[in-house]
């Protein structure tokens, strides 16, 4: 996994964003990182790179997306995470030849923990995510879309739970999918292992949006750089915030939300902002944050 194209002479110095296409690759999944992580305009761009095993989460796959998601919270520059992927399918899950592999319970386990640490850093990140899907998404690759903060998909992408289908439950993509469609919705997807459409996903609210396959990248780079263009500071504590009202009563819900915006008032850019607007000037340009504690 590549985070800043690095040289022995030279600084490090941001990758250029690359467009991405089902039909761009050139090298076997070998010759490449498995995982890519380019920065341009205040996004990274995460790119799954295993097209020839369908971006399949194997460790050494979960290891490289968590290094990129741990990158992206370091680097002051970066707004928006997108999570991406080359080939035919966003991700198929977890690598079936490795779980097989497994000598014991606590190997498998440990595959599943690795996972869910991905999982857990995508949601505690302070920058929003946006998944960007093309083609199937199944299992843990079902579940890295539904833990993404925001989704928009081409109308090709199909999304399963389909773990079932060989007997295994998808006990963790259960977690996020049943926080992001419903509990009856996760309930019908995970028993019965079925493919919905990107038009059905969009219905259940497991994506925001399905759009065609020509235009995705402009929509998914348009939606980034909007967010991006916005105080990152009042994004980042509206993340958290969102976070933590979940599943809580209305009165908690309310509690935690007046913290947050009350001390969200008094952030420099909300000052800032508030005083251009009453002043009818321009919204001004939003500091990266410094502080990242």
């Amino acid at each position: 996994m590549r985070y800043l194209n690095t040289s022995q002479n030279g600084p490090e110095m941001p990758l250029a964003k690359r467009p991405v296409s089902q039909h761009s690759m050139s090298m076997t999944d070998s010759e490449q990182d498995s995982v890519t992580v380019d920065v341009q305009d205040h996004v990274a761009w995460l790119t799954l790179n295993r097209p020839a095993a369908l971006n399949a989460l194997s460790t050494d796959v979960l290891r490289a997306l968590e290094d990129g998601v741990d990158g992206a919270a370091r680097d002051r520059r970066v707004r928006v995470v997108v999570l991406r992927a080359l080939g035919k399918a966003f991700s198929a899950g977890h690598d079936l030849k490795e779980l097989i592999a497994a000598p014991d319970l606590g190997t498998g386990r440990a595959i599943f923990q690795a996972c869910a640490r991905v999982m857990g850093k995508i949601h505690d990140l302070r920058q929003p995510v946006i998944a960007q899907v093309d083609g199937i998404a199944a299992a843990a690759g079902c579940q890295l879309v539904a833990q993404c903060d925001l989704a928009i998909a081409s109308t090709r992408s199909r999304f399963a739970t389909s773990g079932i289908n060989l007997g295994l439950f998808c006990a963790t993509p259960a977690v996020p999918l049943s926080r992001a469609v419903g509990r009856k919705a996760a309930a019908d997807m995970l028993f019965t292992g079925r493919f919905v459409d990107a038009n059905e996903a969009q219905t259940l609210g497991l994506i925001n949006r399905a759009v065609g396959a020509e235009v995705l990248d402009a929509e998914v780079e348009n939606l980034a750089l909007e967010i991006a263009s916005k105080s990152p500071a009042a994004i980042q504590a509206g993340k958290r915030l969102l976070n933590a009202q979940m599943d809580r009563s209305v009165p908690d819900a309310y509690a935690i939300a007046i913290d947050a915006i009350g001390a969200n008032l008094h952030f420099p850019d909300a000052q800032a902002g508030i005083r251009a607007f009453l002043e009818k000037r321009p919204a001004p340009d939003w500091p990266d944050p410094q502080d990242l504690d």
